[in-house]
């Protein structure tokens, strides 16, 4: 599958007055409910009302509802066909490989997965869209069709070019960035260093701003029980977290910390942070997924362009039996659309001081 992509022709440079945002959703998995859950957000009526959706996937999944687009967009806006048109990516040759079968990982559906979500990028990365929402892809699958990576994060920033790129999980108004993603806690507790925790903090600063926060109020999650307890429950903190804490401040960002991490998420929650950096993986999904455990979502922060994703799986034990909620994927949706009209302002504005 190659590395960087290059930035292709733009379907922009079309959308006229039109100020709906226009999105492109993969429909991930098609052995999953990544196709079914897409399909029904689409059909909201207050998913059209904001934004115009570009959907990616082989044609054999498109709905006849949902036309296809053919290269060509219409003068009077993007899609104007009730706001949405499909583009087959590489086409349903990619199941003949072999019987495609719900519910199970298989080798051509992960090639499927793999070949829309990259023509998402291509257009991405070409300001052909404002925004790229992706459904969820089965790393299985992906291993059965020769890309073994450890998820779509990775992938996505491999494809940028970009290799300083993190997760953020968010979950209403709790926002958490994570230092390090699927590792082994040890693993990951290594990877705590001053230069790492200051990168961070500036890299999250930079996304809450992007995302319409002019100035955004950043919590340091501390590492040990009560954050260390000054010293008594561990000297992490002081050893590691203290120095890039007074780094970012005296640059003029607006962090407190090192806060215990059985408390700062739910002040982020309630309102006083507007965003909180984690220092792996289960310290912030757990609070993202009791804080919203049906509408959590995923957003790479350090991309070239605005990329989410509902924070759930393909759930192979539901697909095709009409029991997913689309919910996630509506959230997804209308949160993209939002937040890329904040990142089009933001970039519009002049910089304020931090």
């Amino acid at each position: 599958m190659g590395g960087a992509l290059r930035p292709i022709g733009s379907l922009a440079t079309v959308r006229g007055v039109d100020t709906l945002p226009l999105l492109a959703v993969t429909v991930g998995d098609p052995a999953g409910i990544g196709p079914e859950v897409t399909l029904a957000a689409l059909a909201l009526p207050a998913v059209s009302a904001a934004a115009h959706v570009l959907v990616l996937g082989p044609e054999s999944l498109r709905p006849s509802w949902i036309p296809e687009w053919r290269g060509v967009l219409p003068s009077a806006g993007p899609l104007a066909l009730e706001g949405r048109a499909w583009l087959a990516t590489s086409g349903p040759e990619l199941l003949e490989h072999g019987p495609f079968e719900l519910g199970r990982a298989q080798a051509n559906c992960g090639r499927a997965a793999l070949a829309s979500l990259r023509r998402g990028v291509e257009l991405a990365l070409s300001g052909a869209v404002d925004g790229l929402v992706t459904a969820p892809v089965s790393k299985e699958a992906l291993h059965l069709a020769g890309e073994p990576v450890e998820g779509q994060t990775e992938l996505i920033g491999r494809w940028a070019g970009v290799q300083n790129h993190q997760m953020v999980a968010i979950a209403g108004p709790l926002r958490i960035m994570l230092l390090s993603r699927h590792l082994p806690l040890r693993r990951a507790l290594d990877l705590i260093t001053p230069e790492r925790v200051f990168f961070h903090l500036e890299l999250l600063h930079r996304t809450l701003r992007d995302l319409g926060i002019a100035r955004p109020r950043i919590a340091l999650a501390g590492i040990n029980p009560h954050a260390g307890e000054g010293g008594i429950l561990g000297s992490e903190e002081q050893e590691l977290l203290a120095e890039p804490l007074a780094r970012a401040q005296g640059a003029g960002l607006d962090v407190t910390g090192p806060l215990s991490p059985d408390t700062v998420f739910l002040q982020a929650l309630r309102g006083r942070f507007d965003g909180v950096l984690a220092h792996f993986h289960d310290q912030a999904f757990i609070a993202a997924k009791l804080a919203a455990p049906d509408t959590g979502l995923t957003l790479i922060a350090g991309l070239p362009f605005l990329r989410v994703s509902p924070a759930h799986g393909t759930a192979f034990d539901l697909a095709g039996k009409g029991l997913a909620s689309s919910e996630n994927m509506q959230v997804a949706l209308l949160e993209t659309a939002r937040w890329a009209r904040a990142r089009r302002a933001a970039r519009a504005a002049p910089c304020p001081t931090r």
